[in-house]
């Protein structure tokens, strides 16, 4: 018999005990699999459930996630947790709260329709005949599958949810309390250093182990095919014995196959498997290989196609752009770091991790052990809002333990191993090609992207199958086949907002996912949203300029979405956009906008930038719709660092390689956006309460990008469509 499908991650989740417990010091904890990765999603579900149970927002405690306990809701991403997990303990805790109702109902002889819950208290409306949930036998009551069945709050009645809570994670962080999983500490703890081949694929040809071995305070040294892993007492031991280590170590290289410089037609030039999106309107269909790019967006005659296919009258103008983005890096301040403890039957780790169950799997699958000998642990991390290192790093602690008879290990990476081997966000290609009729509306629209997959996040696969995303796994004298690129075709990143929302006669768009990869790559805020974005609005832009029309009167002419026309029209507004306003070169404005993945959050923004004395975004005003504003200021809080990440994305960061390895391993051959650069950031919502809420993580990445490529069009007349937006690109365009 089929389930009943239950809504959001309750379906997958289905026992309302999983969700909820009522403690004996009259609190409540909501158990969740969702990370707080900076986010403020502890915040937003201890609101949601503090609204269905009807206890005060003090009550709620919010566990610690770990597989021991807390709901399987795999990774933490997509900007889905609000939408999966916020829905999921909304409808489990007014389950909960309908059932300890009922219950009180029969207890206290009153129809269940004349109760009122205040704090926790079920009473009457005469307030004589009282009981509380904690007076209930609430863990029988909960000890049973959701049915779904009971309808959350309307929200005319919503007191908590809705309203601007400050974040309950931050306290601590403030007063420095040992919170992230850096500071955590376990007695006869040791410490441990990993050295890496140079290149994936490099193998070692010889290492005097002995000489490290006899190194003050080392107390294993672990050499297991291409991985080398040094344990010591103490931390600074553990780090000289592995700088000995990287000294003592020779390898047999294996070269990346092109550089920073060349990927991008390495890219281009492969046969890679092609994804057809959307093909509508006409029968005729540009080539969606690799095409010319006169780099200057100049028309080509493209009339006689257009004849044949009895299109009207009139003069067409057909353009076309290449846009692209380097490989990037999360360049997380906090390096990647983990602990592990390996006992005869048992391993216990403690990461940042942002999914402890597909890492616990992944972990089982190397270690070849079965998933339920393994704990993990979730322990904050410094954000990254993508899959980093901290996976990695937790398998490097298991191996490292392993060979410490029951001594727990903690390894924290380097600032350079941070660089060198954490996954990257994917490098991109886009090719755009767009005809104007003769009023200057868009008739014809083709879209290109080419990119490496976007997602090699560990996953939930048979057991049974030695596979791993971790990058130590693949080094063992006992390797796992590796997992990349698992967003096949043209499912996952690379589509991301490849679509665009405008509303277009003919549309045909295209993903070519390359498969070879030339460095490792895997999720990174808003995954291929960002390139794409900053394309398709970059060239609603030039083709605005070329037909003669405003920005914003351009894109409202294409966009029939009643809540995307809202947030266009709301920026503008509050931005005071007003048409022709001309720019003496020293500064510049430019808009644009798009909804995350044409199916979450809706955002529009204006960029100011200053050219004097270097470029620098000076302000930022910007709108969202992301359905119920559960947290307002927690969704202002992600729409200004999601403005500053994509500021400093745009004008400054680039990973730098060659065939002999990645030389972008520090904050200086790496930089990323200062204090003094931040601009001032101006957020104003559309808050729909009837509305589902609908994701507000990514929504700001691409448009930003976009919305600076504008700005620097309009105060200087060039167009860069490489980023990143340096002073470099800026002075060749204006050679």
């Amino acid at each position: 018999m089929t389930q009943k499908k239950l809504p959001g991650n309750l379906d997958t989740n289905r026992r309302l005990d999983r969700w909820i417990r009522f403690e004996p010091d009259r609190t409540v904890t909501i158990l969740t699999g969702k990370i707080e990765i900076g986010q403020g999603i502890v915040t937003t579900l201890a609101q949601i459930a503090a609204e269905e149970l009807d206890v005060a927002l003090s009550r709620i405690r919010m566990a610690p996630i770990d597989t021991l306990a807390s709901p399987n809701e795999g990774h933490t991403s997509a900007s889905r947790s609000t939408d999966d997990s916020g829905t999921a303990v909304r409808y489990a805790c007014a389950e909960a709260r309908a059932l300890l109702v009922g219950d009180a109902s029969l207890r206290l002889d009153i129809p269940a329709d004349k109760l009122t819950v205040e704090d926790g208290t079920i009473s009457g409306y005469d307030r004589i005949r009282e009981v509380s949930y904690w007076d209930l036998p609430h863990a029988q009551i909960l000890a049973r599958e959701a049915t779904g069945t009971s309808q959350p709050k309307p929200s005319a009645q919503l007191r908590i949810v809705g309203t601007s809570i400050p974040r309950l994670d931050i306290p601590a962080k403030v007063v420095g309390l040992p919170c992230f999983v850096h500071d955590f500490e376990l007695p006869g703890m040791l410490f441990g250093r990993v050295v890496r081949p140079p290149t994936i694929g490099s193998t070692l040809e010889s290492f005097d182990r002995d000489a490290i071995a006899t190194m003050p305070g080392v107390v294993s040294v672990i050499v297991d095919g291409n991985f080398i892993g040094v344990v010591a007492e103490r931390e600074e031991q553990a780090v000289k014995a592995r700088n000995a280590a990287l000294r003592a170590a020779r390898w047999r290289r294996n070269d990346i196959v092109t550089d920073a410089d060349g990927v991008y037609d390495y890219l281009q030039s492969h046969d890679s498997p092609a994804a057809v999106l959307v093909d509508e309107g006409s029968d005729v269909r540009l080539d969606s290989g690799r095409r010319r790019n006169d780099g200057n967006g100049v028309p080509h005659d493209h009339e006689r196609a257009v004849r044949e296919n009895q299109e009207p009258a009139g003069r067409l103008r057909t353009y076309e752009a290449r846009y692209t983005k380097p490989y990037i890096a999360h360049a997380a301040l906090g390096p990647s770091c983990a602990l592990a403890r390996v006992e005869a039957d048992k391993v216990e780790v403690w990461t940042h991790s942002q999914g402890v169950y597909p890492l616990r799997a992944d972990i089982a699958r190397v270690l070849e052990i079965a998933p339920e000998r393994i704990v993990v642990h979730h322990m904050e991390g410094a954000g990254c809002y993508g899959h980093n290192g901290a996976d990695d790093a937790a398998l490097d602690a298991a191996l490292l333990a392993r060979a410490c008879s029951g001594r727990p290990v903690q390894v924290q990476w380097m600032r350079d191993d941070e660089f060198d081997w954490e996954p990257y966000g994917p490098a991109m290609v886009v090719q755009t090609q767009a005809t104007l009729d003769s009023a200057g509306a868009i008739l014809e629209w083709q879209f290109d992207t080419w990119s490496n997959g976007h997602t090699s996040r560990p996953a939930r696969v048979n057991t049974e199958t030695r596979i791993s995303s971790l990058r130590s796994a693949w080094e063992i004298a006992r390797p796992t086949a590796r997992v990349e690129q698992a967003d096949a075709g043209g499912a996952g990143g690379i589509s991301r907002n490849a679509i665009a929302l405008y509303d277009f006669p003919r549309q045909r768009v295209t993903t070519h996912r390359v498969e070879e990869v030339p460095l490792r790559t895997s999720s990174m805020r808003s995954l291929g949203a960002y390139a794409n974005v900053f394309a398709s609005e970059s060239f609603m832009d030039e083709l605005a300029a070329t037909a003669g029309r405003d920005p914003v009167e351009f894109r409202l002419a294409h966009m029939k979405d009643v809540r995307a026309r809202a947030v266009i029209e709301l920026t503008a507004e509050k931005a005071g956009w007003t048409r022709a306003v001309k720019s003496d070169g020293t500064w510049g404005r430019g808009f644009a906008f798009a909804q995350f993945n044409n199916a979450y959050g809706y955002f529009a923004i204006v960029v100011e930038l200053t050219l004097e004395p270097k470029l620098r975004v000076r302000r930022a005003v910007c709108a969202a719709d992301v359905g119920r504003a559960v947290n307002p200021d927690g969704i202002v809080n992600q729409m200004e660092g999601g403005i500053v990440q994509s500021v400093s994305w745009t004008l400054h960061e680039a990973l730098d390689f060659d065939a002999t390895g990645v030389h972008s391993r520090d904050f200086d051959s790496y930089p990323i956006l200062r204090f003094e650069e931040v601009p001032e950031v101006e957020v104003h919502l559309i808050d729909r309460p009837d509305e589902p809420s609908i994701g507000a993580g990514e929504i700001t990445m691409g448009p930003t990008a976009a919305a600076i490529g504008n700005a620097l069009y309009h105060a200087l007349g060039v167009r860069l469509r490489d980023l990143p937006l340096s002073q470099e690109r800026i002075a060749a365009a204006l050679r």
